[in-house]
């Protein structure tokens, strides 16, 4: 879990951005995160359109779930959702 030593930043400067394309709902971002900036759930269909056909084909496997943001604006910018993510599928974006 993240810990003010490991922010970066002040909550809401950073936002995260999840890649679609790569992202399998394997909930490390949510486990390593404490203030509930994600969450897994079922991408909705209309964000679905734009992916690559490997995309689809991994949202087809995983049942469409996948990282979900539902509180980005308290991103410290830890960096840990980063580091955890198996699929390499999280960067940060200055806000």
């Amino acid at each position: 879990m993240a810990n003010s030593q490991d922010c970066q930043q002040a909550a809401g400067t950073f936002h995260p951005v999840i890649d679609r394309n790569r992202c399998e709902g394997k909930a490390e971002c949510v486990k390593v995160y404490p203030v509930s900036v994600f969450s897994v759930g079922t991408l909705p269909k209309n964000e679905r359109s734009g992916l690559s056909i490997r995309g689809k084909l991994k949202g087809l496997a995983h049942r469409w779930q996948q990282a979900l943001l539902v509180n980005p604006q308290a991103c410290e910018a830890c960096g840990l959702c980063i580091k955890t993510c198996p699929e390499k599928a999280i960067s940060l974006k200055r806000v």
